[in-house]
């Protein structure tokens, strides 16, 4: 990988995805932080389809902190490890309410205090709730870090991140993880990918 040829790739996405942004529902920090959290191993459809009555229920941390697991199962059972996400979501909130004041943090050491929250959703939030910059890696950056040759067929979330800032301007870490977040999730899948119309292919290293 070279910085030209990352930017070529850059600019072919912009075109396929001329507004490229996160598609959780919220309104607030705190509410990303919720959904990010909730999102783990489940689309993001499913998690818009369940928050609406989980903030409204409890729409503060304090709230959400006293909250009973089985309450807060009732409303995300449809979503994938919901007995989990439960208690991770009152404990993160406990955590937020009595040593961050209710203030959902903007650094990746303190937000990775908080239970649920690793170091990918930590970017999350400060791409998406901050707008600071930060190189948020799922599956999907992986697959494009690995098609797209920032990294080897062996490369692991962490050697994704790095070949990303390394190949990237800092400037443009947000917009580039809505782009390879997106187009990883809509045109390069996992299972049959859109090959044959795809706009990039010549950047990929998969066999076609």
């Amino acid at each position: 990988m070279t910085l030209e040829r990352s930017y070529e790739i850059l600019n072919e996405l912009k075109k396929i995805i001329p507004n490229p942004k996160c598609e959780l529902n919220y309104s607030s920090v705190f509410e990303l932080l919720c959904a990010v959290i909730l999102s783990s191993q489940t689309t993001d459809k499913r998690v818009n389809e369940v928050t609406p009555a989980l903030f409204s229920k409890y729409p503060t941390p304090l709230d959400l902190s006293m909250a009973q697991p089985l309450d807060v199962y009732s409303i995300i059972q449809s979503l994938g490890f919901a007995k989990t996400k439960s208690i991770n979501l009152i404990e993160m909130a406990k955590t937020l309410h009595f040593e961050f004041h209710d203030v959902v943090p903007n650094t990746l050491e303190e937000l990775q205090r908080l239970n649920g929250v690793g170091r990918k959703t930590a970017s999350v939030i400060l791409v998406e709730g901050y707008k600071i910059p930060a190189m948020p890696v799922d599956t999907h950056l992986v697959r494009m870090a690995k098609r797209f040759g920032y990294i080897s067929e062996e490369g692991s979330v962490k050697e994704a991140e790095e070949s990303f800032r390394t190949f990237i301007k800092e400037e443009d870490w947000i917009i580039s993880h809505h782009l390879f977040l997106l187009f990883g999730r809509y045109h390069c899948k996992a299972i049959k990918p859109q090959c044959e119309s795809c706009r990039v292919k010549q950047y990929c290293k998969k066999e076609h």
